[in-house]
């Protein structure tokens, strides 16, 4: 097929990845130029013993830092401001970003503010930031989010309850370390969350009409990963193997929506977590099957593909059904790792959906991206089908 897409690639992260990686930290910082780095850090990462996994090698190269922990599942505007003032106060000169999509993001938007001045709420939007960051280096501990590898930080604000993002090349970390062996005390159900997750990224950024050969590359392959490895992952946490491969997937769904974009499922699950606090991949995840119902008309084509990358042979099955199956693929497979079949079990109030869509349509590019143009209508539709099940 000949791409009539245009599109522009910019990958300016240095990544690491393997067993051990976290080691090289200290090399990371100084190769920066950064002497002092704040750490902003995953409060879980100390209930799970991997906090000294991270501080260690700095303790062992005589790098002083500052560790910030005040860090919540959906991050608030507050917490980068707050952050930043740390950073200041201690004269630290890089940051280091240790945990979920959470810790990574505010770490991304302290670096931006401590260059760029003002406060977080400033650079919502796209294109608000002049200035490059301090280094910032990205160490994911769950197979998710990606946010190590795109241009994004996704905020909660607190004087709206509204959920939105900063956007911008200079939020691209310089750095990333990619420890698998940092993922295998990760509970199953955080597993299963954060797996669909990525899962959601790499098929909305296949699925995005801005979507081109190069962040399709990065779309199939992450597919096919989590296919392959997130119920092992889940089963078994010290699954090497599966950890491995789950980050890789998360990572390659991260280059993919920097590249695409992200969708419906994304734009819809914004109001869960501004309004209900759900985490974003538990949100996500509940909300794929029923997006994916709704989008195949857009792109039967690719739907079929979907179903084929996570395993199943659908050759001599004609492509409308093929696309259909893999509603139901991702149906089983959330059903197999413990994701609750419908927004109900969230506590969600359907009273509340008119204003949940209408939130919902206001997140504008992943609207914009998705495959089938949706209406408000449609997006109450597919909230009332999602509260009920299948």
């Amino acid at each position: 097929m000949i791409n009539t897409q245009p599109f522009t690639i910019t990958q300016p992260t240095q990544i690491n990845f393997g067993n051990g990686i976290i080691n090289s930290l200290p090399s990371i910082i100084q190769d920066l130029g950064g002497s002092k780095p704040l750490i902003v850090m995953d409060p879980g990462l100390e209930k799970a013993g991997l906090s000294d996994a991270i501080t260690a090698p700095l303790k062992q190269a005589n790098i002083p830092y500052v560790i910030y922990n005040k860090i919540d599942p959906e991050p608030g505007l507050k917490l980068a401001d707050m952050g930043c003032a740390i950073a200041q106060d201690e004269n630290c000169d890089c940051v280091v970003g240790a945990g979920g999509g959470s810790a990574m993001d505010v770490a991304k938007a302290i670096s931006i503010l401590l260059t760029n001045g003002g406060k977080a709420v400033d650079y919502i939007g796209l294109g608000k930031i002049t200035k490059p960051g301090v280094p910032k280096i990205m160490i994911p501990t769950s197979a998710g989010t990606g946010a190590e590898a795109t241009f994004t930080a996704v905020f909660i604000n607190e004087e709206t309850g509204s959920k939105a993002g900063m956007n911008g090349d200079p939020l691209y970390p310089e750095a990333a370390l990619l420890d698998p062996s940092l993922t295998v005390s990760l509970p199953p159900h955080v597993t299963a969350a954060t797996g669909i997750d990525a899962l959601t990224h790499a098929l909305e950024a296949y699925t995005s009409i801005q979507a081109n050969p190069i962040s399709e590359m990065y779309s199939i392959k992450a597919i096919e990963l989590v296919g392959q490895n997130l119920r092992q992952a889940y089963a078994d946490g010290r699954n090497i193997t599966a950890r491995s491969n789950m980050l890789l997937a998360s990572l390659l769904g991260g280059k993919a929506l920097a590249m695409a974009g992200v969708g419906l499922v994304h734009a819809m699950a914004y109001p869960l977590g501004g309004m209900y606090g759900i985490p974003h991949g538990l949100a996500n995840a509940v909300l794929l099957p029923f997006v994916t119902e709704y989008n195949i008309i857009g792109n039967p084509t690719k739907f079929a593909k979907v179903a084929q990358l996570l395993g199943y042979d659908i050759n001599d099955i004609p492509e409308r059904d093929a696309a259909s199956l893999a509603v139901d693929i991702l149906q089983q497979l959330n059903n197999d790792i413990g994701i609750p079949p419908t927004l109900a079990e969230l506590n969600i109030d359907p009273e509340k959906i008119p204003e949940m869509a209408d939130i919902a349509l206001t997140v504008a590019r992943p609207v914009e991206n998705n495959p089938r143009c949706p209406s408000r209508d449609d997006v109450i539709a597919i909230y009332n089908f999602a509260m009920e099940g299948f």
